[in-house]
């Protein structure tokens, strides 16, 4: 009997553990950019030991990387809406355009933080993109 129930539980808890991989994005919380911003920051504080001045500067290079990204993001829903596939020629710009923001946000990030600082931040996008890529991955799966 004790067997029985025993098995009951473990098919009850497999089947809801496996609901919730199911779930994906619809399971995660949705955050305004301005709170995705302070958890970022608070991340970065904890993660790099950022001091209140680099706290301050850094969170204004996170509010300016934010208002870009909410502002691609509608002009990607608008064409979305409009149903305007994007040709290879904008696919080119908007990447080119990506990678020297990337570029300009590393150079600010640098100047902010110290040498220590600056590697454990590079660390910290490495492992944030592979684990992206990991869930990409998945997701295609």
């Amino acid at each position: 009997m004790k067997k029985l129930i025993l098995i009951a539980l473990l098919v009850v808890g497999v089947t809801s553990f496996a609901q919730v991989e199911k779930l994906g994005k619809a399971g995660m919380e949705k955050l305004t950019p301005e709170q995705r911003q302070e958890k970022q920051l608070k991340r970065l504080t904890t993660e790099l030991n950022l001091t209140a001045e680099q706290q301050a500067q850094v969170g204004k290079i996170l509010a300016e990387n934010g208002e870009k990204r909410e502002a691609h993001k509608a002009k990607r829903e608008e064409m979305k809406a409009q149903q305007v596939k994007r040709t290879e020629e904008q696919k080119a710009a908007f990447k080119k355009q990506r990678e020297e923001e990337k570029a300009v946000m590393n150079e600010k990030m640098k100047k902010i933080l110290s040498a220590e600082q600056f590697e454990k931040w590079n660390a910290l996008k490495e492992k944030g993109k592979a684990k992206m890529a990991e869930l990409k991955e998945k997701k295609s799966e």
